[in-house]
């Protein structure tokens, strides 16, 4: 326990940190909201399903990049201006490393909690099902920046973030397939261990 009231710190840490005069206020609120719903969803869970600190690390990560892009906004991080300066790019991408984010966390997330309640029996589907799963977590959260976009007006630009790249969405997509298909090549071997602690029910 001693490690999620630590990972617990970090992330209050974090949050309060996002919402001290942040760039734009109704930006913040719309890009942490994912935080805080993921906090509650996980504490009302946690007696009946809890999840291995590793995948919690991950979320937490997660929550950490929400966080930073909310305080800042997603066009406006500081270390990616640098980048985007010293690369010569022509928008800041921390938008893209929180939709790499946003596809690597839910598959590994996803990959916990299928192999613990053995939702897919047949293995030669089950990666392909994960990343299906993360992208069409991706696709849903581009509907909902389209909806708000669409009933907020100006006011949403920040958190659109397109930044004028007329292939932002598909961008998106792209990264978030990349972060499901790099936590499954990478993390999977790291998440097993940490399943080989859990009592079996």
């Amino acid at each position: 326990m001693k490690t999620i009231y630590l990972m617990l710190v970090v992330y209050f840490g974090f949050f309060i940190w996002s919402i001290i005069n942040p760039n734009e206020v109704f930006t913040c609120f719309l890009e942490i909201i994912p935080a805080l719903i993921g906090l509650l969803v996980l504490a009302c869970t946690f007696t009946s399903f809890r999840f291995t600190n590793f995948t919690y690390f991950l979320i937490l990560l997660h929550c950490i990049i929400l966080f930073i892009g909310g305080h800042y906004t997603y066009a406006q991080v500081p270390f990616f201006d640098y980048i985007q300066e010293i690369a010569h790019q022509s928008r800041n991408n921390y938008d893209k490393l929180g939709h790499f984010a946003q596809g690597l966390v839910p598959a590994m997330i996803t990959r916990e909690l299928f192999i613990r309640k053995k939702v897919v029996s047949n293995k030669h589907f089950f990666n392909f099902i994960l990343v299906a799963i993360a992208l069409a977590i991706s696709a849903a959260y581009e509907l909902l920046e389209w909806l708000v976009s669409s009933i907020t007006g100006d006011q949403s630009d920040a958190f659109l973030g397109t930044q004028g790249y007329i292939w932002d969405t598909q961008s998106d997509l792209l990264f978030a397939a990349i972060g499901a298909i790099t936590g499954l090549v990478l993390l999977s071997k790291v998440q097993d261990q940490y399943l080989l602690r859990v009592p079996v029910v």
